[in-house]
């Protein structure tokens, strides 16, 4: 990463690694066919944050006089990063492997439960949203999302709880 990306909070794709993380990040990218259709590309940087990010198209939208995002698109983003940083905190906790045991706990994460609140209309041209743990129990992650346009206005929030175990 350059020092300009670090210095500026940027955050960029990393080269292919053989760890944890970067293996969980490769299957929500490249295994699953909603998240290709949809375009979300996943990067993280040097702390481990991990962000979803996409970019306008015109199967995106949901208000055509207005060329806004769907709302089922800002909600399906709010709750691909949600799972996906519950699943990567699983993962580390419970130290599991790129192998059958972590793909056969990658076969248990589901959405139990997820609340959107929609604060303004999605415009813009690309679109970012971040998750952090809120907490991991062993068979229960909830994680807080946020979701922003390209000039970083925030779009939507939300809150999701997903069985990990």
């Amino acid at each position: 990463m350059t020092e300009a990306a670090l210095e500026s909070g940027h955050l960029e794709t990393l080269p292919e690694q053989n760890d944890l993380v970067q293996s969980v990040i490769d299957v929500f990218e490249t295994r699953i066919p909603f998240n290709n259709y949809v375009g979300f590309r996943f990067l993280r940087n040097n702390d481990e944050q991990i962000k979803l990010a996409f970019d306008m198209r015109d199967e995106l939208v949901g208000n055509f006089t207005r060329q806004s995002l769907h709302g089922g698109v800002i909600s399906s983003s709010l709750d691909v990063i949600g799972g996906l940083v519950a699943f990567v905190d699983v993962v580390k906790k419970r130290e599991l492997a790129a192998n059958a045991q972590g793909y056969a706990q990658f076969a248990k994460l589901g959405t139990i439960d997820l609340r959107v609140d929609y604060l303004r209309p999605g415009l813009g041209k690309s679109f970012s949203a971040m998750g952090f743990v809120l907490r991991t129990g062993s068979k229960v992650a909830v994680t807080r999302m946020e979701l922003h346009n390209d000039s970083n206005q925030l779009i939507a929030t939300g809150t999701g709880a997903y069985i990990v175990g």
